[in-house]
């Protein structure tokens, strides 16, 4: 069924049972202790008193409360609710003299040889002013519960449709920026090795298919993560010399999780970017973990390009954009470092993830 008929439903059937609590309050409540044999004219009058209740009920939550309170007519919105409890007291005292009801209350108890309650005609009725004190305070409190909990879900629908925009958008940025840089390598390998540049653009057709139908949903399972990547180091590892020393580390996955896709690969390309030389040696480290739902990407090269030592330019738009998503899908559950390590001449980027929601664990 529907959630929304369902929620429609529920809320319904609770005005149904508090306006059975309120029926049984005014119809019965005060009878049973009586003893007498009252005119109908008794039921007809408190059937009249529980539909003013209702009345005012819902012309509060309705009117009074949408088009004075929340529009910050608070003087607007006490005033005419005063008058409704002030008129409340001479519209009972007149549907009783309607119904000639006094009299008819006096004959019953002298019949029945019971004492009735004494009460002058002119003197407040203390319980009609409470009970609809006590129905305008709940007609008040559920209006402006049910009104929080529409904004609530408005913002978090509004939240979570920029979000979708945004992070649809800062992958449509990464995607080209990799593809850009893989394509400009292809091209390069194909004047010196031609069987290895149809290795390549294998290759590259398989991370296509993978970025084209296996992250469209948003996640993406670790495994098929992992194998993206050894794609893309295999790719590169077609134009470098010996000189370059490349090593991945992946984690031995015994429950596969869902993450997002395409988070890890701007820092693997910005290591190559700054960590490979023509010339001399370099080493470029990969090494992904994954313990007591803590997955931990670690990336270190060595350093041939002192731009390196500034994170923020470290990797350019890819770089950016992918610590804007980490901020968007996992907020307060990730963190990241970028520093250099003097001693080493290493650049040492660290990424933790919190993977601590049990719907991102494969079944």
């Amino acid at each position: 069924m529907n959630p929304v008929k369902n929620r429609a439903y529920i809320t319904i059937l609770l005005h149904l049972l508090v306006w059975m609590l309120f029926a049984f309050i005014l119809l019965f409540y005060q009878p049973l202790s009586w003893n007498v044999q009252l005119p109908y004219q008794f039921w007809f009058k408190q059937s009249g008193v529980l539909i003013m209740l209702v009345t005012v009920f819902y012309v509060n939550s309705n009117i009074l409360v949408p088009q004075l309170l929340m529009k910050n007519n608070n003087l607007g919105f006490i005033l005419v609710i005063l008058a409704i409890i002030i008129a409340v007291g001479p519209l009972v005292n007149m549907l009783d003299d309607s119904l000639h009801l006094p009299e008819l209350m006096d004959k019953a108890f002298s019949a029945s040889g019971v004492l009735r309650p004494f009460r002058k005609k002119d003197r407040l009725d203390i319980f009609q002013i409470m009970m609809t004190l006590m129905i305008v305070g709940i007609s008040t409190s559920v209006t402006l519960i049910q009104k929080w909990q529409a904004d609530k879900q408005q913002r978090e629908a509004l939240e979570k449709e920029r979000i979708g925009s945004e992070l649809s958008f800062l992958k449509a940025q990464i995607n080209p920026h990799f593809f850009f840089n893989t394509l400009n390598n292809i091209y390069a390998l194909t004047h010196v090795d031609v069987e290895n540049s149809r290795r390549a653009l294998h290759k590259l057709s398989r991370m296509m298919r993978y970025l084209l139908y296996d992250t469209q949903a948003g996640i993406t399972p670790l495994s098929k993560e992992v194998s993206f990547i050894v794609d893309y180091l295999e790719l590169m590892k077609l134009r470098l010399n010996d000189t370059t020393k490349v090593s991945f580390e992946g984690p031995l996955v015994s429950q596969d999780i869902n993450i997002a896709p395409m988070l890890f690969l701007p820092y693997i390309e910005n290591a190559f970017k700054h960590g490979v030389s023509a010339v001399e040696p370099s080493v470029i480290r990969i090494e992904l973990s994954l313990e007591d739902k803590v997955l931990e990407l670690k990336v270190i090269n060595t350093i041939f390009n002192e731009n390196a030592e500034i994170v923020d330019s470290y990797g350019g738009i890819g770089l950016t954009n992918t610590k804007r998503r980490l901020d968007l899908l996992y907020p307060g559950k990730h963190t990241f470092s970028a520093m250099k390590v003097e001693e080493r001449n290493e650049f040492v980027v660290h990424l933790t993830l919190v993977i601590d929601d049990p719907e991102l664990y494969s079944r």
